[in-house]
This record gives C-alpha cells, sequence and structure tokens, in this order.
C-alpha cells in the first residue's frame, strides 16, 4: 500500500523568512502604504497572497491590495532572478527527503507559493524530482482549504489514511484535519507549536531526525 508525505514549503522545507519579510515591507512602501510589522508578516506565511493581504491591510481598497500583491511578485521574481534570492533548506531536511524515497514514501507539496516560486525553489536544491505532486495557489482555494491536500491525494492515489501532513502553520494543520490527513507540525517555522497543537497536530518535531521518526511511527 502506497504512503504519501505532504510537505508545506515555507518554513517547514525551505527558510525564506527575511525574502518573504523584506519583499512584502518593499510591496507596501512603493504603494504608498506603511509597511506591516514583521512579525504580522510572518504569521500570514503560508496563505495564498490575496488572503496574507486582507489580513496584513484589513483597513485598505481592493484595488490598493491587488497592487501590493503585484508589487509582490514581481519584487520576489526580481530577487530570483537577480540571483539574491536565499531560501536554504533547514538543517536536516534533504536527508529526510532521501531517506523517505529510499523507504519508497511517496511526497508531495501543499504550499502558498505559485507554480514559478515553488518550483525555482525547488529546483535550486535539486529535489524536485522527489515529489510526485506539487498543488500551488495557482490553481487551489487558500489554505486552510483542504483543496490542494485533496488533489495531492488523488495525483498519488492514496487513501486520506495513508497519508501525513507536514506544516509549521496552523493553516496547515487546520487543512489536514479538513482532508481526514494525519497532522505534524515542525517546531522551526512561524507559529507556535502549542498553536499546531490546538489545531490539529498529532505531534510537534524539533529536529528533521524527529519528524521522520513521527513520520514513521503509528497513526
Amino acid at each position: 500500500m502506497s504512503r504519501l508525505v505532504v510537505f508545506d514549503c515555507d518554513g517547514t522545507l525551505v527558510d525564506g523568512q527575511a525574502a518573504i519579510c523584506e519583499t512584502m515591507e518593499l510591496a507596501f512602501t512603493s504603494n504608498g502604504l506603511a509597511a506591516p510589522d514583521r512579525h504580522h508578516v510572518r504569521r500570514m506565511v503560508g496563505l495564498s497572497l490575496p488572503y496574507a493581504l486582507r489580513e496584513l491591510a484589513p483597513d485598505v481598497s481592493d484595488e490598493q491590495r491587488h497592487a501590493v500583491v503585484e508589487a509582490y511578485k514581481t519584487g520576489f521574481r526580481d530577487l530570483r532572478q537577480s540571483g539574491g534570492l536565499r531560501e536554504p533548506l533547514f538543517a536536516g531536511i534533504a536527508e529526510l527527503i532521501e531517506e523517505l524515497a529510499a523507504e519508497d514514501w511517496l511526497l508531495a507539496v501543499a504550499t502558498g507559493k505559485s507554480d514559478r516560486g515553488l518550483y525555482s525553489c525547488l529546483d535550486t536544491h535539486g529535489i524536485r524530482h522527489r515529489f510526485i505532486s506539487l498543488q500551488t495557489a495557482d490553481r487551489h482555494p487558500s489554505k486552510p482549504h483542504p483543496a490542494m491536500l485533496e488533489a495531492a491525494l488523488v495525483e498519488a492515489g492514496v487513501a486520506p489514511g495513508e497519508a501525513v501532513m507536514i506544516g509549521d502553520t496552523s493553516f496547515d494543520m487546520e487543512m489536514a484535519v479538513a482532508a481526514g490527513v494525519r497532522a505534524i507540525g515542525v517546531s522551526w517555522g512561524y507559529h507556535e507549536a502549542q498553536e499546531l497543537l490546538d489545531t490539529g497536530a498529532s505531534a510537534v518535531a524539533d529536529t528533521a531526525a524527529q519528524l521522520g521518526e513521527m513520520i514513521r511511527g503509528p497513526a
């Protein structure tokens, strides 16, 4: 029977915190708006951009929010093309992916990134070929809606009971619960461990090695 591990990207596989915060600040200020507090920006990581902007700028017009979204996309693309984008894998993640693949786990990603952003990130680290399904905000409602996780299950041909969702935010945990998938949190991302447990995580890992043990453990 096939088994599937679905990873979030930002805050779970890679650390893109600095790039996200700096690009968001530039997107706001270039549109004449005060930059949001970085703590608030980090807490929105994982949501699709339009949803994140509704939380970060609830009092501005839809037109202004749209302009900030487009400025963020442009800024992130320019940063990537300039070679200045830094999204390092968290410690032990590369090894864990190779171990799981060798053990015949199917692997997938469900992320608020765009297709272009996700593909570029995974290609930079030479790991895109390890994932059987790549689900992004380009084709699905924002987390915590379960659509992207459900699509990954279909593409992998795996039942919810044979899958596990790995993420660093309450949005990931809530998405897993909605899809009937076991959820495991990681403590090195953007939401606190207790938040992850409160929103459906069966456990929270502090290291990649511990995460591997939890994935392989009983549901």
